[in-house]
């Protein structure tokens, strides 16, 4: 896997920093964070996949494959 393609490496007070934030911001419940989340992955994941789509076949040259559906 490419550097590209890996996330950002946080380090675990980082992440955790991150994640009271964002249960904060959610009036602190995290299961109203978690959905949060959640929505905004589903959000991301509609943007990439516009982008794949704009992208030329011949430029990607065939990287950027069908779709894979997450299992519900």
């Amino acid at each position: 896997m490419s550097a590209a393609s890996e996330p950002a490496a946080l380090a675990k007070g980082d992440l955790e920093r991150a994640a009271d934030q964002a249960i904060e911001v959610c009036g602190g419940d995290p299961r109203e964070a978690v959905k949060a989340l959640l929505i905004a992955i589903d959000f991301l994941e509609a943007e990439a996949n516009e982008l794949r789509a704009a992208v030329s076949k011949g430029y990607s040259r065939g990287r950027h494959g069908p779709h894979r559906e997450r299992k519900e």
